[in-house]
């Protein structure tokens, strides 16, 4: 995926993790030098995402400061965009892991996850909202980043009149009123209009195209903008990606090989039943690595991001696999929808 740092009304790139503003962050410093006393850690690794790698070098020395010289730190280089993206090789070469930025996916003593909660201040975004918003049922949701404000933004829109819906999602998800970019089961609420309040595109404009009966208002309190959730753009692109794989022969099928984001039935029922599929299994899918093989199109497996937010840059179309379904005819065209993860690992 693209870590590219231009903002713009169309970029789905910004997760809320890039660092426009200079904020500071809880990095629970205490809790990763409690873990290395109670475990006798010799080495201990830090993993990342991506907007916060820049930090990592500092973050290292304030641990070095606190801890006995033969504990060393290691840095993870591999690119990190979720909780479901573990470094799993440094991790099992090091005594304690730390993942800083997301909050927990899946309960486990092997990872100590630091969420990073955001120090932006979000009610003013929160005031501009209103006027994109009719005062009765409203649903509300947000990023790991915000969630330590959640029961806040709650009250705030219950003291305006607003009856607030609320729900947790799936086993996927940690918080009441959290969405991921791969998953807006929070959102599933009996409610019209729901507020997202966070940095990006991506996660409201899943949450729109996965109920496309909710109007949903965007308050971005990192780029301090109010916008609509617009689904035509991104559904004019998936269209496009799917009418040009149509008369493809062969199919490249990519299992992702990262730890929570791989889905081998899916990949393995196509290449059962398509004789031109070629199962292709990666950690990171770029459109480099993808120009080496000679096939049409590609579905991917994978992280439902890499196609929506990089699927252009693809020399051949990516799709996903309900999308594979409609170009191969098996499916209808007007039932495209969003690729999403629920209830799995």
């Amino acid at each position: 995926m693209s870590n590219k740092s231009e903002y713009s009304e169309g970029d789905l790139r910004k997760t809320g993790m890039a660092l426009k503003h200079d904020r500071e962050w809880d990095y629970e410093l205490d809790r990763i030098i409690e873990a290395v006393e109670e475990r006798d850690a010799e080495k201990v690794g830090l993993q990342f995402p991506e907007g916060l790698k820049r930090r990592g070098p500092s973050v290292a020395d304030d641990l070095r400061e606190l801890l006995p010289d033969d504990v060393t730190i290691l840095l993870s280089g591999q690119p990190c965009y979720g909780a479901c993206d573990l470094d799993t090789y440094l991790m099992k070469r090091t005594d304690v892991f730390v993942h800083f930025g997301h909050s927990p996916m899946k309960n486990t003593d092997k990872v100590i996850y630091v969420p990073l909660f955001s120090n932006v201040d979000v009610f003013p975004i929160m005031e501009e909202s209103l006027e994109e918003l009719e005062v009765g049922d409203v649903g509300l949701v947000t990023t790991a980043q915000h969630m330590n404000r959640f029961e806040e933004m709650k009250e705030w829109l219950e003291d305006r009149g607003f009856t607030v819906h609320t729900r947790k999602g799936d086993d996927r998800l940690t918080h009441e009123g959290q969405v991921l970019g791969c998953n807006y089961a929070s959102a599933d609420i009996d409610a019209d209009q729901v507020l997202y309040v966070g940095g990006g595109k991506f996660h409201p404009l899943g949450l729109a195209m996965e109920h496309p009966d909710k109007n949903v208002v965007i308050g971005d309190p990192v780029n301090n903008v109010v916008t609509v959730a617009d689904t035509d753009k991104f559904l004019k692109q998936r269209y496009g990606a799917v009418h040009r794989a149509m008369d493809a022969e062969k199919w490249g099928v990519i299992f992702c090989t990262k730890i929570g984001q791989g889905r081998w039935e899916i990949a393995q029922d196509i290449i059962d039943e398509n004789d031109d599929a070629y199962l292709i299994t990666m950690d990171e899918v770029t459109p480099g690595r993808l120009r080496n093989f000679n096939m049409d199109a590609f579905v991917n497996t994978g992280c439902p991001r890499i196609t929506t937010d990089d699927g252009p840059q693809f020399h051949k179309p990516m799709l996903t696999p309900g999308e594979y379904e409609i170009a191969i005819g098996n499916e209808p065209l007007d039932s495209l929808e969003f690729d999403t993860f629920h209830g799995t690992w």
